[in-house]
């Protein structure tokens, strides 16, 4: 037992709540990326359901929720070692988006190196994925959207205990989910996200 090998993997997922987001922002709550990883994941199966729905015609293309889950849960893993970089800052250009990419994957492969070889793969196609193909770029949106959606859950969070400093996130949050054209998406803006300004009452069916 005592010669066995040890691996730090998934002890250094744990500290993932130790990296916080909105650095830039005043929050009300801090929110860590573990707690947001969660929301994407949840968010991310509900649009796969969603999608594979609205797409069940003969012939057409299916995702596996239960793998766009997977990979929203672990899309932000690598941040434990690369902090969590502001928007603004990451899209900024080009230039910084294609090197911060490179940063992202290097991280994504130093993390699976905390792991034994034959689950290396494995997780380095959770922690860096490539998406290839009609599937991959239909995930590939799902999970986006997910994160974008999550974020705005946020901005409502901060709004309802008062804080104005997420109002102009919201908007350009909004906006930039309108913008990714994903039906699927509007659906759950729509139908889900107005209960997140409800109180416990009104989401029990007694307000």
């Amino acid at each position: 037992m005592g010669n066995e090998p040890n691996y730090g993997f998934f002890a250094m997922l744990d500290r993932m709540q130790y990296i916080a987001r909105w650095g830039l922002m005043r929050n009300s709550k801090k929110e860590n990326i573990k707690e947001h990883s969660f929301d994407v994941a949840v968010i991310a199966q509900c649009l796969a359901l969603m999608y594979n729905r609205n797409n069940n015609s003969e012939g057409s293309l299916q995702v596996d929720p239960y793998k766009v889950a997977c990979l929203g849960l672990y899309h932000d893993c690598t941040e434990i070692l690369t902090g969590d970089l502001p928007t603004p800052i990451k899209y900024r250009n080009k230039e910084i988006t294609r090197a911060y990419k490179e940063v992202e994957s290097e991280a994504a492969r130093t993390l699976v190196n905390l792991l034994p070889e034959e689950l290396s793969d494995e997780y380095l196609s959770l922690l860096d994925p490539q998406f290839k193909g009609e599937e991959g770029a239909v995930t590939k949106r799902l999970v986006k959207a997910a994160d974008k959606i999550a974020a705005y859950i946020k901005c409502i969070r901060e709004e309802s205990s008062g804080n104005k400093e997420f109002l102009s996130a919201k908007e350009t949050l909004r906006e930039s989910i309108t913008a990714l054209d994903v039906p699927e998406a509007d659906e759950f803006m729509r139908i889900y996200v107005p209960a997140f300004g409800y109180n416990l009452d009104q989401l029990n069916g007694n307000g």
